[in-house]
């Protein structure tokens, strides 16, 4: 992981620059074949107590993992745009949210592994959580999320870090403090890599109990976080221009959510019938609920885009 980081900031954004599609297209492509090659080659081989079910486990974990992530690009891209960040500066911002992102996650995922060892009964409060969670997405899936920068001018992060640490106003490239009449300030890319990192703390509330769902191992937990978060990057700079064409994505998370939660409440009866054959299960139905949400998506957003004859 560190030599991956190393390598993408290092070597090939030493220098602020806009990235391609191409670019981040060809990089998602290559943390997804990371994963598949850790989680079916390499862990099995080198990770010591790795089982054979874990695999799918692990799988499962970075599919949800990474769909849930799809929702959080689309709040980044409108951070992004309340503060009018360059695309040339917004891969620093996302390398070192990434980097805050997996110290925080790492920190919840710990904390909770330690208190479900301890109170085995809070997985049923986790899984009636993301029923909620996901019945209330439901609710809402169609309302969009058009006024979403807007609603920023009046989120507490950004009115406490105005209100109390020296920001100025105007970027400085690619800084995040400059000094100005020998005193540090921060500029506005500070600000927007705080609220990128309080959102990914919420989006984590959502995301940590979901893997919880799934296994209990700390360790599959934050790998396959790790290498969800990994490609979030990336996989920004695919989405961000594509946002209106996955409308029923929120939908799809929704029932993910649903299905996990439901999984949580029913574990017991669920491995009596299935036994062995959980994991495949949960993984095909996870990945089954997201394909046909971009599926639709995609197919209902290139009917309305076909021009249709005259006096139709």
């Amino acid at each position: 992981m560190v030599v991956a980081l190393a390598i993408d900031l290092g070597l090939l954004h030493r220098h602020g620059r806009e990235t391609s599609f191409r670019e981040a297209l060809t990089w998602t492509g290559t943390w997804v074949i990371t994963a598949l090659t850790f989680g079916l080659v390499l862990a099995p081989r080198l990770v010591p107590g790795w089982e054979a079910e874990d695999s799918g486990t692990f799988l499962t974990g970075y599919v949800v993992e990474l769909s849930l992530s799809m929702d959080n690009v689309f709040v980044i891209a409108l951070i992004f745009t309340y503060f009018k960040v360059p695309r040339a500066w917004q891969h620093r911002v996302l390398f070192w949210g990434i980097l805050g992102a997996l110290i925080l996650r790492g920190g919840m995922i710990y904390g909770g592994s330690e208190l479900i060892r301890r109170f085995h009964w809070l997985l049923y409060g986790l899984g009636a959580f993301l029923v909620w969670t996901g019945g209330r997405m439901l609710r809402t899936s169609g309302e969009g999320d058009a006024g979403g920068a807007e609603d920023l001018s009046q989120n507490w992060v950004v009115r406490l870090a105005r209100r109390c640490l020296p920001v100025t106003d105007r970027f400085d490239g690619e800084h995040f403090l400059v000094k100005e009449q020998g005193r540090w300030r921060l500029t506005p890319l500070a600000l927007v890599l705080l609220v990128v990192e309080t959102t990914d703390v919420i989006f984590a509330v959502d995301s940590i109990p979901a893997i919880f769902g799934i296994t209990e191992k700390p360790f599959l937990i934050f790998t396959s976080n790790v290498f969800a978060i990994l490609g979030l990057r990336s996989l920004y700079f695919v989405l961000a221009s594509a946002m209106g064409y996955f409308r029923y994505l929120k939908t799809g998370l929704a029932l993910v959510l649903v299905l996990i939660g439901l999984k949580m409440l029913a574990e017991s009866w669920l491995k009596e019938q299935l036994g062995e054959h959980l994991t495949a299960v949960s993984l095909s139905a996870v990945v089954g609920i997201i394909a046909v949400s971009v599926a639709a998506s995609l197919y209902v957003a290139w009917s309305e885009q076909r021009p249709r004859p005259p006096g139709s």
